[in-house]
C-alpha cells in the first residue's frame, strides 16, 4: 500500500518531536516542578521574619490588614499591639488573634493565610542552571530544589552533592554539617529522610 507523503512528513514530524523531547528530559535530569506550586506555602508552614501576611476579620475592614512580619517575629494590629508570629502556622495566628479580639469583639472570625514568604531560603550553587537564593515552602525537597534550580548541568558530578546544613549545640555554639547525597539514591527513594527534605539556611552544593 503506498502511504500519502503528508502522512509520512507527519510522522516524521512526530518522531522528530519525541526524540528531541527525550533529549530535553536527559539534560534536566530532575524531575521538573511548578515553581509556583513549590511557592505555595503548606498548611504547616511555619511564619517567619520579612513573611507577608493577609489577615481578615469577618465583617470588619478596619481590622483586616495585609501585614509584614517584623525581624524580631512581631507584628502589630489594632487593638491588639504587638504580637508574636514568629513560629507558628496560619492558622495557630488566627486562633491567637481571635482570642484577643474577643476582649473587644463578640465571636471574632479571623482568617491568616500567607501572601508571600520571605523567612524561608535555601542556597543552590554549583552545576546547576540557575544557582542561587530560592525561597521555599515547609518540606521542600532536594529533587525539588534541583528543579527550580533548572536541573544539572553535563558537567555535574550528580553523584557528589552536598547539603550544608547550620545547626546549633547544646553549648549554644553554630557549627557546620555537610551531608553527602547521591542521586541515585534519592531517585530509588534510599537514604536518611534528612538527606531529602531542605531547611531553611541549607545550601545545595553540586560539585
Amino acid at each position: 500500500m503506498m502511504t500519502h507523503p503528508i502522512t509520512l512528513i507527519r510522522a516524521v514530524c512526530a518522531g522528530v518531536g519525541v526524540m528531541v523531547f527525550g533529549m530535553a528530559l536527559g539534560c534536566a535530569s530532575a524531575p521538573v516542578e511548578n515553581l509556583a506550586d513549590i511557592r505555595k506555602p503548606a498548611p504547616d508552614f511555619l511564619i517567619g521574619p520579612e513573611d507577608v501576611l493577609d489577615i481578615t476579620v469577618w465583617r470588619n475592614a478596619d481590622l483586616s490588614k495585609t501585614v509584614t512580619v517584623r525581624p524580631d517575629g512581631m507584628i502589630s494590629l489594632p487593638l491588639i499591639g504587638d504580637l508574636r508570629a514568629n513560629g507558628i502556622t496560619a492558622a495557630q495566628l488566627a486562633e491567637k488573634i481571635a482570642v484577643k479580639l474577643k476582649e473587644f469583639k463578640e465571636s471574632p472570625t479571623v482568617a491568616v493565610s500567607v501572601k508571600e514568604i520571605n523567612s524561608y531560603n535555601i542556597y543552590v550553587v554549583g552545576e546547576v542552571t540557575k544557582p542561587g537564593k530560592y525561597p521555599l515552602k515547609s518540606h521542600t525537597t532536594l529533587l525539588q530544589a534541583i528543579s527550580i534550580a533548572g536541573g544539572f548541568t553535563p558537567f555535574a558530578s550528580k553523584n557528589k552533592l552536598q547539603v550544608v546544613r547550620n545547626s546549633t549545640g547544646a553549648d549554644g555554639e553554630s557549627r557546620e554539617n555537610r551531608i553527602p547525597v547521591r542521586y541515585d539514591d534519592l531517585l530509588a527513594g534510599k537514604g536518611e529522610p534528612g538527606n531529602f527534605v531542605l531547611r531553611s539556611g541549607d545550601t545545595v552544593v553540586v560539585p
